[in-house]
C-alpha cells in the first residue's frame, strides 16, 4: 500500500527533489550565497529527512479511511452504511455521499426486482392452480374409460402436460425453497410410492418394471425431495427402452450417508457429457438423440438438492444404462450448519 501511495504523490516527491537540485544550483553559481559543500550536504540531508518524515505523517493520516473503508468490506455481517468511516478531508465525505447514494440506489432496485419476481411467482402460482382444475377433471374422465385404449394414450400425454406445470410451479417457488422446507425423518420408500404410482400410466405404455430393494430412513423435506426424485424416475422413464427394468436400491455410503441409487438400462451418457448433465440447459447427444430432454430437469433437481443437503451424482456406462446417485446428509450434518 505505500509503493501504491508513493506512485500517487510522485508528482509532489518530483517537485520537492526539483527545488532541492535548483535551490543547490543556485547557491553554487550564485557567489553571494556561498556555502561550503558540507553544510550543503547537510542541509540537502535535512530537509530531505524532514520531508520523509512529513510524507510517512501524511501516508498514515491520509490512508487511514481506505484502510478502515477495507475492513468494513471484509466483513460482511457489518452493516457498511452505518459502519462508514469517519471522513478526515472532503474527498473522504464525497466518497461516503457517493456510497450512500449507490447503496440507496441498488436497494430500490433489488426491491423492485423482488417485488416483480414476487408477483410474476404468485401468477404463475394462481395460474397453475387455475389449470389443474380442468386437469383433475380430466384425470376423473380417464379413470372412469381406462379400458379404452385410445384413452391410456391420452393418460400418457396428460402425465406429460401434469408434470411440466407441476415443475413450473416448483420452479416458481424455488426462489424461497430456503423458508419453505421443513426437515423430517421418513421411509425412503413413503418418498417412492406416490412417485411410482404418478408415472405408473409411463411405465405400463412402455412395459418397464420397477425394482425397489432395501428400504432405510433418511432427513430431509419430503416434498422438495420428491420432486428430486420425480426428476430421475422421469428420465429413467424417458430412456429406459420397452420392456426395461428400473432397478432403485438403497445403500450407506463410505462415510456412513444414506443413498438412494435410481438405475435406468437405457443407453447411457458418455463419459465427455457426465461433468455437464446438471448444467441449465444441456441435453447432451442421448437427449437429442431421442428428442426428450430440455435441459431442465437435472438442472432443477441439483438446485433443490443443493439447498436441501442432497448431493446428487451420475454413473454411466454406454449401452449399459445410468445410475443416478442421492445421498442424504446426516442429522449431525445439519446440526453443524446450523452452528
Amino acid at each position: 500500500m505505500f509503493i501504491a501511495y508513493l506512485k500517487d504523490m510522485k508528482s509532489w516527491i518530483l517537485l520537492f527533489a526539483g527545488s532541492i537540485a535548483v535551490t543547490d544550483l543556485m547557491i553554487l553559481i550564485d557567489k553571494g550565497l556561498a556555502m561550503k559543500l558540507s553544510s550543503l550536504i547537510y542541509l540537502n540531508l535535512l530537509l530531505i529527512a524532514i520531508f520523509i518524515l512529513f510524507l510517512i505523517w501524511r501516508y498514515k493520516k491520509e490512508t487511514q479511511y481506505k484502510k478502515e473503508l477495507l475492513q468494513i468490506s471484509g466483513d460482511p455481517s457489518r452493516d457498511w452504511q452505518e459502519g462508514l468511516p469517519e471522513p478526515l478531508f472532503n474527498r473522504d465525505e464525497t466518497i461516503n455521499d457517493l456510497l450512500r447514494q449507490v447503496a440507496d440506489d441498488h436497494l430500490q432496485k433489488l426491491s423492485e426486482m423482488k417485488a416483480a419476481n414476487l408477483m410474476e411467482s404468485d401468477y404463475t402460482a394462481a395460474w397453475v392452480h387455475e389449470v389443474k382444475a380442468p386437469l383433475t377433471s380430466m384425470k376423473l374422465t380417464i379413470d372412469a374409460n381406462r379400458q379404452d385404449p385410445a384413452i391410456r394414450k391420452i393418460e400418457s400425454d396428460w402425465l406429460r402436460v401434469h408434470l411440466l406445470i407441476d415443475r413450473q410451479l416448483y420452479i416458481s417457488r424455488l426462489t424461497t425453497l430456503e423458508s419453505d422446507y421443513v426437515l423430517e425423518k421418513i421411509e425412503v420408500q413413503q418418498l417412492l410410492t406416490p412417485e411410482i404410482r404418478e408415472l405408473r400410466s409411463w411405465y405400463i405404455e412402455k412395459n418397464i418394471a420397477v425394482e425397489i430393494e432395501g428400504d432405510m430412513e433418511v432427513l430431509t423435506d419430503s416434498k422438495w425431495c420428491r420432486f428430486i426424485i420425480r426428476q430421475l424416475l422421469t428420465n429413467a422413464a424417458k430412456y429406459s427402452p420397452a420392456g426395461g427394468v428400473i432397478c432403485i436400491r438403497t445403500s450407506l455410503s463410505q462415510g456412513g450417508n444414506p443413498v438412494l441409487s435410481i438405475k435406468d438400462d437405457g443407453p447411457g451418457i458418455p463419459a465427455h457429457d457426465l461433468p455437464r448433465i446438471f448444467d441449465k440447459g444441456f441435453t447432451g447427444g442421448t437427449g437429442r438423440l431421442h428428442n426428450a430432454a430440455t435441459g431442465l430437469g437435472l438442472y432443477l433437481a441439483q438446485q433443490v438438492a443443493s439447498k436441501i443437503g442432497i448431493s446428487l451424482s451420475a454413473e454411466s456406462v454406454p449401452d449399459q444404462g445410468t445410475t443416478m446417485n442421492m445421498t442424504f446428509s446426516t442429522e449431525n450434518e445439519f446440526d453443524a450448519t446450523r452452528t
